[in-house]
């Protein structure tokens, strides 16, 4: 991103988790010109917790890649938001309407803990 480190005080990220080539590379970017404390929200679909669901999320993966611009349906926001360095403020995960494998979300609220 062509902005400054410690720039900015928050960051909104919406379905793009999935998607994103080189994902943990674009949430270093972000905690970099996050400040401290700084809040990234996000709402994301991704993994399900339940097994049977995860095991149709990996068997259609490859297709949903294929047919939805990258999209990957096995990521898990949570870990990656985590293993990104972010410390979560909140997160609330649900199934919503709809079938399993494409419809566990999850919002939550993360701070930049420099």
């Amino acid at each position: 991103m062509a902005l400054d480190d410690n720039s900015c005080d928050g960051a909104l990220c919406t379905f793009t988790l999935c998607t994103i080539p080189g994902v943990e590379q674009a949430l270093a970017e972000l905690r970099r010109v996050l400040k401290p404390g700084g809040k990234f929200h996000f709402l994301e679909h991704g993994l399900a917790p339940d097994a049977k669901t995860q095991a149709w999320q990996h068997r259609l993966d490859p297709l949903e890649k294929r047919l939805a611009d990258g999209c990957h349906l096995t990521r898990d926001p949570v870990e990656l938001v985590k293993a990104a360095g972010f410390e979560l403020e909140f997160v609330h995960s649900e199934y919503t309407k709809g079938p399993k494998p494409w419809v566990f979300i999850t919002f939550g609220q993360a701070i930049n803990a420099k």
